[in-house]
């Protein structure tokens, strides 16, 4: 699976502890992130990070590129709520595209953790499964055979029904 990383300046160094963590889960997949992230998990982890610009020179959008077109199935962005510089990516555009694409996002640690374990379970097969948006179509998926009808969550199953059907 693709997961996405960005971090506020102020919680860099919780996303180099979260990905220290959860190493052993991380190296299974393709880790994208802007740039400064990228490299500071790479320094701290020595997992391979494909780094993008960094998040105020468009590292952010080019990660909502990539929502927009399927290709990150989960997205961890570790923002300040509190604090956040005028230079640091704006998380609503983010949340917007990950809540439009139906992207499983984290925005704390908590929920973080949460999401990182249900993939190792396994709980977000449903995404290799996933079509991309009718106006992406000519984007394919990868795909590493079906996953069982029962692992695709019912708010997913609505979803196709209402909104994909023909």
């Amino acid at each position: 699976m693709n997961i996405g990383f960005i971090a506020h300046d102020a919680k860099k160094k919780l996303m180099q502890n979260f990905c220290i963590a959860y190493r052993g889960i991380l190296t299974k997949h393709d880790l994208y992130a802007t740039g400064t992230t990228g490299r500071l998990i790479e320094e701290v982890t020595n997992l391979s990070v494909h780094k993008l610009l960094p998040g105020h020179l468009g590292g952010s959008q080019q990660l909502g590129s990539q929502i927009e077109n399927n290709q990150i199935d989960l997205l961890i962005f570790l923002r300040d709520p509190l604090a956040p510089k005028p230079h640091e990516p704006n998380v609503n555009d983010v949340v917007k595209l990950c809540d439009t694409h139906n992207i499983p996002m984290a925005t704390n640690l908590a929920t973080a953790e949460l999401l990182i374990k249900a993939l190792d379970r396994g709980d977000l097969e449903w995404r290799e499964l996933y079509p991309p948006p009718p106006h992406h179509g000519h984007h394919h998926r990868r795909s590493h055979g079906a996953a069982g009808h029962h692992r695709v969550p019912l708010a997913l199953r609505l979803y196709q029904m209402v909104c994909l059907a023909p």
